[in-house]
Formats: C-alpha cells, structure tokens, sequence
C-alpha cells in the first residue's frame, strides 16, 4: 500500500468576550430568551447603521499579537453575500483582501515533538443567527430562528496547510484555545459555540510537491470530534485513492452519532461571494503607538509563564505544563507560594491532591474551597515538622471537606506531629516484641524487612511519628541483641 501523509488546515472562529455586539449595543450574552438582545442594526433593518465595537477592535488586536501575527496599518471590512434564514441582513459583516493581521505562528508539541504552525491571517467579522431545527411541537414541519447571536463579535484565524496528523491539529487547537483564554479574547466555550473549527483536509503521496483536492469538513465543536472526524476523512480519502477514484472538492458534516463525514454541498467551484468593501464601515486605521498601547497591556502568555516558573521555582517541566495550563491555575500555584508554601511542595500537592479532588467534586480551580493561603499553612506545618506527610494528607481532605484552616483540624483532631523519643521507642518495642521472627531476619541481616517495622509503627500512631526519629529508633532497639 502506497505511503500516504495528510495536509491539513484549521479555521476556528472564536466569538470575542464583549458585552455588547460587533456593530450595535445590543447584549451578547449567550442563554437569553430568544430574540431579546436585537435592534434595528443587528436585525437589518432599513436606515440602521453598524458602528464597530470598540472593545472587540482591540480584543482582536490582543489575540493578533498573541499569535505573532503582523497587524495590519490598514484593514477593512467587506460584505459577504450568501442566503441563509438566519442571516437578516443577506450578507455577513467579514475583512475579505484586507484583513486585520497576518504571517503568524504558533508553536504546537504532538507526539514527543515540537513543531511551528504557519498562521495565515487573523480578521474580524459578526455572527448568523441561530436555526433550531428541534425541541418544538412542530419542528417535523418548520424551522425556528434565534437572532440574539446575529451580530455577535467574532475573529476567524486561518492556519496554514502545515499541519500532517490529527494529533497536530489537536495539539494546535488545544494551544490556541490555551491563548484565547489566557489573554481574556475568549471563554472558548464549545458548548455554547465561543469556539467553532472547520477542517480543511487533502491527503497526498508523502513527499509528493503539489496537495491533494482537500474537503471541508464542519460541524467539529469538541476536541475529540476534531481529531475523530480528521482520522475518518483521512481514511476516506486514502480508500478512494486507492480504489481507483478521485477525491471530489466538498464541504462535508461530522454525523456525531454515525462516526462518519457526510457530503453537505459539492464545491467544485469556489462559492462566488461577491465580496466588496462596506459602505457603511469606515476602514480600520491603526498607528504603531495604538498597537503599542495594546501590547503593553497584554498579559504574560503560557509559554513565557512555564518558562519563568522553571527558572524561577525550580519545578520539572511537566509540573510547570500542567500549573501554566490555565491562567487561573497558575495564579494559584504562585500565590501559594508568595504565602509562604515552598514551590516544590506546592507543585507537587496542587497537581496530585487538590485537582484530583477537585476532579471528583466537578469544580474549577477558581471554585477551591482551600484558598492558595491555606494551602501554604498545611505545607509549611509538614516542613517544619509539626504533623507528618502522611497525616497530612488527612488534613487536606478535612480541610476540602470542611474549609477550616490546618491549624485548627490538626490541634481539634489529633494530628500533631509526635516527636517525644520515648514514646515512639515505647511503641517500637512493643512492635517488635509482636514479630520476633521478623525481628530475626533483620538481625541476620534481611533489611527488607525494615520497612515492615517502620510501617507497622506509623499505623500504630496513626501516621503521626516522626519518620525520622522512628528510623532511628527502630535501628536501635532491634540492633540489641
């Protein structure tokens, strides 16, 4: 069988975080009744006029520089005319040979390997409507129509064809989402359609100079469809080479519950929008201080976040990965550690114990009942030695359970770190009086069975001993003979 490679390019529309939509002031908060949030403008109708949001201007200013794109001294917006119920004003408001920006990149990491990402442009435009095709008495028979998302704010980030394997498109998505949300463009919610992605998907011999005839696919609203749907295409396309056929140019759906693309429309020609400039839009001049002002006011990215905690904390790389994972999570680690907490600890127990339970109670971070503070008080009672590690671990589970600092579980329920020598060595000798024969093996010289003394002492003080003074204890009473 022939080697094939898969090219592959992403466009995600991302609806920017604004109060108001992209050209009038109505609301664009997402759940409301529908047709609430509409005016004259954003319904088209005759003598309104669009006027840009100023907010979503510089919201698609901040995302350009996040992915390095060059933003444009001079952009304008263009109509874009097609039919559809949802569409009220016949066309949609986008940036056609004028964008925003443009000549970005992102660095993406899939499968063990770093890789850069072209990013081909960057422009602003408003939402359609929403079709609801189900969930009424009468939908066998009649569509309905939601205006309240016509108009809403959006930027549309085209990628290059540099993408081979849907674990790229995945890692490139992911990273890019990452962004979106660190820099407050976006919530990225996929669920409420913040986040949209269109696949462009051709397959060629590897190696081979010129692409394939690529497919559109649509309809992939989560990240596991994403790389589900490409996995499928790509296949699809390999089976019809092979067959003998060719690849026919189409847009085509993700069928969810078929786990197939299906043909949505043939494009065999480009679709003929008749773009041309908006009469009613003046063009978006930007000088160097304007785009200045809005890089001063960007927010420290993840890569330049992980890269700082690694020098600064001294934390692994993945550890830094995950903390740097979303902007809220790290302003937790870091202000944990200005109170106080070392950073390794804080890692380490944010990573393994607080998500954990966080996971299983199905909250966020920023919904943690331990506040950064109180998680610093636990760790810096179990470095100096006032309860163990391991009764530590119980305090944290108090602490999420019920709130109270560590302070008052350990004093309330027993937790305090026992340090009297003689009584540990009480304990340890009544141990070792229950296993002589234990006792034996390790005077002859089996260690092995050091570990079984050390943990039948720490069950008996219910994890309270001192580790280190039971180690050296123990070494002593079953050293005598």
């Amino acid at each position: 069988m022939a080697c094939y490679e898969a090219v592959i390019g992403l466009e995600v529309h991302a609806r920017l975080l604004t109060r108001t939509k992209a050209f009038c002031s109505c609301s664009s908060n997402f759940g409301d009744a529908p047709n609430t949030n509409t005016c004259p403008v954003c319904l088209a109708l005759p003598g309104a006029l669009p006027v840009l949001n100023k907010k979503a201007l510089e919201l698609a200013l901040r995302a350009s520089l996040a992915i390095h794109c060059q933003i444009q001294p001079l952009s304008r917006f263009a109509r874009k005319n097609y039919f559809y119920p949802d569409l009220p004003k016949g066309y949609q408001i986008s940036m056609y040979e004028l964008p925003l920006a443009a000549g970005g990149w992102l660095e993406i990491e899939a499968e063990g390997t770093g890789k850069r990402i072209g990013i081909t442009r960057l422009h602003m435009e408003d939402d359609a409507g929403k079709s609801l095709h189900e969930g009424f008495p009468d939908s066998d028979r009649w569509s309905y129509i939601d205006f309240n998302r016509c108009g809403a704010p959006l930027i549309e980030i085209v990628s290059e064809p540099d993408l081979r394997t849907p674990a790229e498109a995945y890692a490139y998505l992911t990273t890019l989402k990452q962004i979106l949300e660190y820099t407050e463009v976006s919530d990225c919610n996929m669920e409420e359609g913040s986040l949209r992605c269109d696949a462009n998907v051709s397959v060629r011999l590897r190696g081979a100079p010129k692409f394939g005839t690529k497919a559109e696919v649509k309809n992939l609203n989560s990240f596991r469809y994403l790389a589900h749907a490409l996995e499928h295409e790509i296949e699809r396309q390999i089976g019809v080479i092979e067959a003998g056929g060719s690849v026919a140019q189409e847009t085509r759906l993700w069928n969810v519950a078929a786990g197939r693309t299906e043909v949505m429309r043939s494009k065999e020609f480009a679709h003929d929008y008749r773009y041309f400039p908006d009469p009613d839009l003046l063009p978006v001049s930007l000088s160097a201080a304007r785009v200045e002002e809005v890089r001063r006011s960007m927010p420290e990215l993840p890569g330049d976040k992980a890269a700082r905690f690694l020098r600064d904390y001294r934390i692994t790389p993945y550890d830094a990965g995950v903390l740097t994972s979303t902007r809220a999570l790290a302003g937790y680690f870091e202000a944990a550690v200005q109170a106080a907490a070392p950073a390794k600890a804080a890692a380490n127990w944010i990573i393994t114990e607080l998500l954990g339970r966080l996971n299983d109670a199905e909250k966020e971070i920023a919904d943690s009942p331990l506040s950064p503070a109180a998680l610093a008080g636990l760790l810096g009672k179990i470095e100096r030695g006032e309860i163990t590690a391991a009764s530590g671990k119980k305090v944290f589970a108090r602490m999420f359970e019920t709130g109270k600092s560590a302070e008052e579980i350990a004093a309330a329920e027993g937790f305090t770190s026992i340090k009297d020598a003689g009584a540990i060595e009480k304990i340890a000798r009544e141990v070792v009086a229950k296993s002589p024969e234990n006792a034996a093996k390790y005077r002859a010289g089996n260690e092995g069975v050091f570990k079984f003394f050390i943990g039948q002492v720490m069950r008996e003080t219910r994890g309270q001993a001192d580790p280190q003074a039971v180690q050296e204890i123990l070494k002593r009473v079953l050293g005598e003979s």
